[in-house]
């Protein structure tokens, strides 16, 4: 490997270590200050088989789920754009956009809930999709680890040539 090829490598490393880091900030910043409503966050998820058999609209949520999304990745958008301004680092724009693209469709696919509550019942833990005690919320914890997985993805979109 030459020295061109090592500092290339360490240049891409160093991007994507930043770039997970501003986006794994700008997610809890997103979703627990500037991104969400108390409303949004009551209101987002998919109704229940039950409600949805007994009249309620399975499209119910769908415009507190959007309005967090929305919300959300403008926050996120920006704190991208602060590190890159900041730092000297390529953030190509089409790179950006297209991981805030996969961010955006998979956070409104899995604050409906049923989505999480569904890997979780598949995966052999279905009582931890239950769990709501001692200050503990599996389905929540659940939400934050694949939106963080999520995460991680997009930001290899964006640094990886």
């Amino acid at each position: 490997m030459t020295s061109a090829d090592q500092i290339a490598q360490a240049v891409t490393l160093a991007t994507f270590a930043t770039v997970w880091a501003t986006l794994a900030v700008g997610h809890t910043l997103a979703d627990h200050v500037f991104g969400q409503t108390d409303h949004q966050a009551s209101n987002k998820g998919a109704p229940t088989a039950d409600e949805v058999a007994k009249g309620v609209s399975p499209r119910r949520g769908w415009g507190a789920c959007l309005a967090h999304v929305t919300q959300y990745h403008l926050v996120l958008g920006l704190v991208l754009a602060l590190v890159r301004v900041a730092l000297p680092l390529q953030l190509p724009w089409p790179r950006l956009a297209a991981a805030l693209a996969l961010s955006a469709v998979t956070h409104a696919f899995f604050d409906r809930r049923w989505p999480v509550r569904w890997v979780l019942e598949h995966t052999g833990s279905p009582g931890f999709a239950k769990l709501q005690a001692a200050g503990l919320n599996g389905l929540y914890l659940a939400d934050q680890a694949l939106h963080q997985t999520v995460l991680l993805l997009a930001a290899l979109v964006i640094t990886l040539p």
